[in-house]
């Protein structure tokens, strides 16, 4: 079996009291049945946990603020201090990170609603790279489509390769992979999916990138149609399952800053914050791509499920437009100032609002957040 991991993953440690949040408030915390028999069994805080676990739910009981019952007021844990680190339970003890799995592969990710992953990402000012190793188990599953895996995972290779050249601009690499979605879903509803090298040998090319960048032109002048998808999309987020109440203050703060004057002082708005990040926030760009290339490395291969190639890559280029409005909103809320600080802060809260519900993933991915041609 391959293993799949970010470079970074061995930078990530647990801050414990000392992080800026907790990641035990604002979900529920599934207990695993083997934790859940363990509790069951406990002769030590036997009340508490009877008390205290969900039993017929399988889930730790929420107080205020949706904390779990055993987080203390200094954010630390009574089930890890009084019982140790084997006490936990599988889901405590394995975030932030997440593993998506695939035949013979498993694709670890360290989850960036961590504020610690958050801010590892967006300090980081050299490009991701993914490390791999072996593993002697096997297994076959039913049904899997090696073959468009194999496919998905090149492309993603080649995507990656674009997001991270620094030659392009960023709205320009992130149409280009945009591009090589739109032409292999294409071939993949035409069984045509032997063509993959040469969609990918013609998304680097001289005529691809000339093609974005009249499509980029084209839609400067599509003021209206741009404010209105943008609005529209905003408002759909709105919308989602709230896992926390103190999202809503965001929300509404960037509703008011950027979505109700119209289209021409959200492009003066739009403006004016890229000529100030070009001036005094130039890693800006760089967080923008660490973003994409989480977004596309984590979700793009779960297209050999479910045949939604396009749409895969789609919601990871909106949810970079979703946060790059959310960063304008808080520039112009600060005075217009925008420190790493805010970025963090925004990154790791819209995260947790999206990647921790499934409903609110499926939610995201049903929209249609770019239209564009190809092959």
């Amino acid at each position: 079996m391959l293993i799949v991991y970010p470079d970074y993953y061995e930078d990530f440690s647990c801050t414990a009291g000392d992080c800026e949040d907790t990641c035990c408030a604002g979900w529920e915390i599934v207990i695993d049945p083997k934790s859940l028999k363990k509790y069951h069994e406990s002769k030590t805080l036997k009340r508490r946990l009877l008390r205290d676990i969900q039993w017929r739910k399988g889930t730790f009981r929420q107080c205020r603020d949706g904390r779990c019952a055993f987080l203390r007021e200094d954010g630390l844990c009574d089930l890890y201090r009084k019982l140790g680190a084997d006490s936990l339970c599988r889901t405590c003890r394995t975030y932030p990170r997440h593993t998506e799995e695939f035949e013979n592969v498993r694709e670890i990710t360290l989850s960036i609603s961590c504020p610690q992953v958050a801010r590892i990402l967006m300090e980081r000012s050299e490009p991701v790279r993914f490390l791999e190793k072996e593993t002697c188990r096997e297994e076959n599953y039913e049904d899997f489509d090696y073959f468009l895996f194999s496919c998905l995972t090149d492309a993603r290779v080649v995507m990656i390769r674009i997001l991270q050249n620094r030659e392009l601009a960023i709205d320009e690499r992130l149409l280009l992979v945009l591009g090589i979605a739109h032409d292999l879903e294409v071939r993949y509803r035409r069984g045509r999916l032997g063509e993959t090298d040469e969609v990918l040998a013609r998304a680097e090319s001289s005529h691809a990138l000339k093609k974005v960048r009249e499509q980029l032109e084209h839609r400067r002048g599509e003021s209206e149609k741009r404010y209105a998808l943008a609005k529209q999309h905003f408002y759909r987020l709105c919308e989602l399952e709230r896992l926390r109440d103190a999202w809503d203050q965001v929300l509404i703060e960037t509703q008011m800053i950027l979505y109700v004057q119209g289209p021409e002082p959200y492009d003066a708005l739009h403006a004016e914050f890229a000529a100030w990040a070009a001036a005094n926030a130039p890693n800006l760009n760089v967080q923008l791509e660490q973003l994409a290339v989480y977004f596309i490395s984590t979700y793009f291969p779960g297209a050999v499920y479910d045949g939604r190639i396009y749409g895969k890559a789609d919601t990871a280029v909106g949810y970079v437009a979703q946060l790059y409005d959310l960063f304008v909103a808080r520039w112009l809320k600060n005075e217009k100032q925008l420190d790493t600080e805010d970025v963090i802060e925004l990154v790791y809260r819209y995260s947790r609002e999206i990647e921790h519900s499934d409903p609110n993933l499926e939610e995201m991915e049903s929209y249609r957040w770019w239209t564009i041609g190809g092959s």
